[in-house]
């Protein structure tokens, strides 16, 4: 008998180990993923792409789920020759639509990181590691924002979910001290939040799934929620508010309300008060609208979208609270399988918000801080806000040209003399088709307007001033 006659014979690879061992098929995918990331990520040129309908991608990219599979390569090849030019880049300088995301080049690339390093963010026991930066991150934001030494929270996934989450912890704030006081658990006539008529959606949203009432205050000529009209608010609707919330910083304007006046109105009366600054909230950074934002130290809890103005991947929202235990006795979640976290009384993040389980989505605005430092983010923050201010000063030389409302920050409104909708569309459509710029049309009070957000710290003037000319 031979010495190969000899060997045991090995068994073969079960077919459902395939996806999670180390093989030559596994290293050739790596590659792949990594080359095609790599290329992505340090491309200058790459386009601005557009939408495809349902029957084009069918006929292009045809079905791609089978029981035998395409391959790594195949579906690499679909993806990045079908399906990726089917998507608007919302990081290209002259995506200028809805508000963009920027990402910073170390922010990426460490997102890349988070996913390989198979990391759990949801309790300290599991990610300490991750857990500590995240927190760094969010002490740094609560001290430019103003807030005590303390505030802290969680990174969530979206502004959606974090001011839900934020709104849910006013209520069981506001409930528990009505319950402590022998009140019972909920006012006469149920519970109402109080903002502007003008806030994000997402505020209405919450307020739906919380079966609770809004109690929307117009915004006045400047389309900012003043002081007196909250006071009337909180006086006609008595011990039913339990919170108010106010925009630092709206989508479609970038408006910033009256913070300082609200925030006073803590001396006389009973509420919670949140800070949506979901877009324009990191303009704090900038020494060019950080007035602009007096009050906000006051706030029970603020959010910011790192993904929009704080250059980072899609998805997450700063969540921070004054006192994050008023966030831990909101959301803590008790179950069997979770004494093992909840007895150890640790910072377990998803004890601050609705979501359980959670990526540590902090993490690469934490190693992009790290990298770059503050300075530079200050810096790209104030780039933006001068830029808008200086393509509001074009628009406002130009004939034929008018701003619905100059820039708070870095949101620029305006209209074309002369021009209906369908011209606002067609113009769109064409910049688009040309791949010369994203702007889709928007509207206020009834009227059909352009408008440029600005927040990626690549987008110039002269590029600005070209789409401009595009409309004469």
């Amino acid at each position: 008998m031979t010495d190969e006659a000899a060997q045991p014979t090995q068994p073969a690879q079960p077919a459902h180990t395939r996806m999670h061992s180390v093989s030559p098929e596994t290293q050739d995918i790596v590659d792949l993923v990594l080359d095609y990331s790599r290329r992505r990520i340090l491309a200058t040129d790459t386009p601005l792409d557009h939408a495809a309908s349902p029957s084009e991608l069918r006929r292009l990219a045809g079905t791609t789920i089978s029981e035998e599979g395409l391959g790594s390569r195949r579906a690499l090849s679909v993806f990045e020759l079908v399906l990726a030019p089917a998507c608007i880049t919302t990081d290209h300088p002259q995506y200028l639509s809805f508000i963009p995301s920027a990402p910073s080049k170390a922010a990426v690339a460490f997102d890349l990181v988070v996913s390989a390093s198979a990391l759990y963010g949801g309790s300290w026991m599991e990610g300490s590691g991750a857990v500590y930066a995240e927190n760094e991150v969010l002490a740094w934001l609560a001290g430019e924002f103003g807030l005590p030494a303390g505030a802290g929270g969680v990174f969530v996934q979206g502004g959606t979910i974090g001011n839900l989450s934020a709104l849910v912890a006013a209520r069981d704030h506001a409930r528990r001290a009505r319950v402590a006081a022998g009140l019972g658990r909920r006012p006469e006539g149920g519970w109402a939040v109080v903002c502007s008529a003008e806030a994000h959606s997402s505020v209405k949203s919450a307020a739906e799934i919380m079966d609770v009432d809004v109690i929307a205050v117009p915004g006045g000529d400047t389309g900012s929620l003043s002081a007196a009209a909250v006071r009337t608010a909180l006086e006609e609707q008595g011990e039913r508010v339990f919170a108010v919330v106010a925009t630092g910083g709206s989508t479609n304007f970038g408006i910033v309300d009256d913070i300082a006046g609200v925030a006073a109105l803590k001396d006389d009366f009973e509420f919670w008060l949140h800070i949506d600054g979901a877009y324009g909230l990191t303009a704090m950074l900038s020494p060019l609208a950080r007035d602009s934002f007096a009050g906000v130290e006051r706030a029970d809890s603020v959010i910011v979208d790192p993904h929009k103005w704080l250059f980072a991947p899609y998805d997450v929202c700063a969540l921070i609270y004054r006192d994050p235990e008023q966030g831990r006795l909101a959301h803590t979640q008790h179950a069997e399988y979770l004494d093992v976290l909840t007895d150890r009384a640790l910072y377990d993040p998803s004890d601050y918000s609705i979501q359980l389980t959670r990526r540590p989505r902090g993490l690469p605005l934490w190693f992009s801080l790290a990298t770059y430092g503050a300075a530079t983010y200050r810096d790209a923050v104030t780039h933006s806000i001068a830029l808008a201010r200086e393509i509001a000063e074009e628009i406002e030389r130009r004939p034929g040209f008018s701003l619905v409302r100059r820039p708070q920050l870095s949101v620029v409104v305006f209209e074309r003399d002369g021009w209906e909708k369908a011209d606002y569309e067609r113009w769109s459509d064409a910049l688009l088709e040309e791949q010369r710029a994203f702007v889709v049309p928007s509207s206020h009070a009834g009227r059909t307007n352009a408008r440029f957000a600005i927040v990626n710290p690549l987008t110039t003037f002269e590029q600005l001033s070209a789409i401009l000319d595009t409309m004469e």
